[in-house]
C-alpha cells in the first residue's frame, strides 16, 4: 500500500486548483459578476469562503473592496498569501488559514460573502453548510450571498456503448464470473461529459436552492420527476447537473453544467440504470430522488432513485441506491 506523502498531497492540491482556475466557465462567471457589478463590491467588507488561491478575492480587491477576509483550510493558503503579496493587495486581503467554523475574523460583520462552494452533483463534496455557518455568524442583516441561487436537474440518456464497456464487462473476465463488481460499479455514480445528442427526454427540476434564506438542512431533499420520451429510444441512465446563479447582479448571470452548455470540471453525474429501458415517444418514466449526506460522513452523498415506466413495449418499477464517495 502507498501512502501519500505530504509533498505527495500538496501537489495533488495543486492539481486541483489548477483544474478549477483553468474551467474557464467558472471563473470568468465570477470574473464577469464582479467586474461589471463593482457597486456590490467598492468599499464593502468580503468574506470569501474556501479562497483556494485567492482568485475570488483579488478579483473583489481590484472590484474596489474595502477588505476582503479569504479564508482557506489547506495548505493552498500559504500560497494565497505569497500570491497576494505578489499581486500588490496585502493592505487589502487578508488569508486566514483554518476552518471557517473554526477561525476568528477580525471584524464581528460582514457585508458580502462569495464562494465557489459546489461540489459534483452539486452536493458532493460541497462546502455550502460552511457558507450557510458563515452567513448566520458574519453576514450583516441585508448583506449580499453570491451566488445565491443553485438549481439540481436530471434527465435521461442512452448509453449503451459506456455502459458495455465499463459496466457489463464484470460479467465475464477471461471467462470468469465476477458480477459482484458490476453491481458495486452501479452503485457508484459517474462524472463524466454526456454528449447532448443522448439525451432522450425533457430535462426536469428536482429542486432549487435559495442560499441566501435556506436552512443547512435544506440540502437534504426528496423530488418527484417525470421525464418524458421525445423519441422512440433506449434508456440506460439518469443524469444529473445544476445550474449556478447571481440574482442580486444588475443583470441576472450565471452558469450551466448540463450536457447542452459549454463544458465544465464539474462535467455531469451519470446514474445507471440496472436494467434498459424501452421508451416511446411521449411515454415517462416516472419516480423521485432522495439526496442526503452520509450519516458517517456528511461530505459524501447518499442517494435513492424509485422510478417506474408504464410503457407499450416496457413496464417495470424500481428502486436504486447509489453513494458518491
Amino acid at each position: 500500500m502507498h501512502f501519500q506523502t505530504r509533498s505527495e498531497k500538496f501537489s495533488l492540491t495543486i492539481f486541483i486548483f489548477q483544474e478549477m482556475l483553468k474551467d474557464t466557465v467558472r471563473t470568468r462567471t465570477y470574473q464577469n459578476v464582479i467586474y461589471q457589478n463593482t457597486f456590490l463590491f467598492k468599499n464593502k467588507v468580503v468574506l470569501d469562503v474556501g479562497a483556494g488561491t485567492g482568485i475570488l478575492s483579488l478579483f473583489c480587491a481590484k472590484a474596489g473592496a474595502k477588505h476582503v477576509y479569504a479564508v482557506e483550510c489547506s495548505h493552498m493558503a500559504d500560497m494565497a498569501k505569497e500570491i497576494v503579496e505578489a499581486n500588490g493587495f496585502s493592505n487589502v486581503i487578508t488569508v486566514l488559514k483554518g476552518k471557517v467554523e473554526e477561525i476568528m475574523l477580525p471584524v464581528a460583520q460582514v457585508d458580502v460573502i462569495i464562494s465557489e462552494w459546489m461540489g459534483y452533483f452539486l452536493l458532493f463534496e460541497n462546502m455550502l453548510n460552511t457558507v450557510l455557518y458563515a452567513r448566520d455568524k458574519w453576514l450583516i442583516n441585508d448583506g449580499i450571498v453570491l451566488p445565491d441561487r443553485a438549481s439540481l436537474y436530471l434527465t435521461a440518456i442512452e448509453d449503451a456503448d459506456y455502459k458495455e464497456d465499463k459496466i457489463e464487462f464484470w460479467n465475464n473476465i477471461y471467462g470468469f464470473n465476477m458480477s459482484c463488481i458490476k453491481k458495486q460499479s452501479m452503485m457508484e455514480p459517474l462524472v463524466d461529459t454526456v454528449d447532448q445528442k443522448q439525451i432522450v427526454t425533457n430535462c426536469q427540476l428536482l429542486k432549487t436552492m435559495d442560499i441566501p434564506k435556506m436552512a443547512p438542512g435544506d440540502a437534504s431533499f426528496t423530488a418527484p420527476f417525470k421525464l418524458v420520451a421525445k423519441r422512440n429510444d433506449y434508456i440506460h441512465a439518469l443524469v444529473a447537473y445544476f445550474d449556478v446563479s447571481f440574482m442580486k447582479c444588475h443583470k441576472l448571470t450565471g452558469f450551466s453544467t448540463g450536457p447542452r452548455s459549454r463544458a465544465t470540471h464539474w462535467k455531469q453525474t451519470v446514474l445507471y440504470l440496472e436494467d434498459v429501458l424501452t421508451i416511446c415517444e411521449g411515454e415517462a418514466v416516472v419516480g423521485s430522488m432522495m439526496v442526503v449526506p452520509n450519516k458517517k460522513n456528511p461530505r459524501d452523498v447518499d442517494i435513492m432513485l424509485k422510478y417506474s415506466l408504464n410503457g407499450q413495449r416496457c413496464q417495470l418499477s424500481k428502486t436504486q441506491h447509489y453513494k458518491m464517495r
